[in-house]
């Protein structure tokens, strides 16, 4: 019998409750001081794990301590910073197309409207929802692979794009909580719920979950 969407959105809740309870003290995993700083080690964490972007960051920016430094900065010298991370050149590109951007268009401050900030370099939704959500405070549902994998598996969407994704999960997940939940899909993803064999026999949420105990997708 198909879920309907009030189904849906009472099981997606429960999942919530049970993951937060799980994993009490999530946050962004990202270290930041500013939505500029957050900026920066996002477009770092492209195909790149946190725990490294955070050993690389604080380097960087005593090297560039702001936005102008960055503007200002060789290319050449921002992808030898950033090359652990790796597609170091296309990072670098974004970055200093970003800091550029921002002194020419927002007067040097980080935009918080969506809007804005996915006409800036390097900015997709994805990374304008973690900025919006975690340095300014307005709820934004981040999809990341581990949040494409786990709600497919959760059977909340169909879709494989991450924009419709997020879209399906807007109407799913209450608005005051839309970045707490992406914490804890992907948390959960990076210590129950992993790609190549997930730990159904632990899982907090198996009871909840279409997919539990299967190996992959259908």
């Amino acid at each position: 019998m198909k879920e309907t969407l009030a189904e849906k959105k009472k099981r997606l809740r429960v999942i919530f409750l049970r993951l937060r309870k799980a994993y009490p003290d999530i946050r962004c995993a990202l270290h930041f001081r500013t939505p500029w700083e957050l900026l920066v080690a996002t477009v770092l964490s492209a195909q790149c794990t946190d725990k490294l972007v955070n050993r690389v960051t604080p380097a960087l920016l005593k090297k560039y301590p702001n936005m102008s430094a960055f503007a200002a900065a060789a290319p050449e010298a921002v992808e030898k910073a950033v090359r652990s991370t790796g597609f170091y050149r296309n990072k670098t590109r974004n970055i200093l197309g970003a800091a550029k951007a921002i002194l020419e268009r927002f007067g040097g401050k980080v935009p918080a409207r969506m809007e804005d900030l996915i006409t800036i370099p390097g900015v997709g939704r994805k990374t304008a929802n973690v900025i919006l959500g975690n340095a300014f405070g307005i709820p934004g549902i981040s999809v990341d692979t581990h949040m494409i994998r786990i709600n497919r598996l959760l059977k909340v969407t169909r879709h494989t794009d991450p924009v419709k994704i997020e879209f399906d999960l807007m109407r799913l997940v209450s608005e005051k909580d839309w970045t707490l939940y992406s914490h804890l899909i992907i948390h959960h993803g990076r210590v129950r719920c992993f790609a190549r064999r997930p730990d159904c026999w632990h899982c907090e949420v198996q009871d909840l979950c279409p997919s539990a105990y299967k190996a992959a997708l259908p």
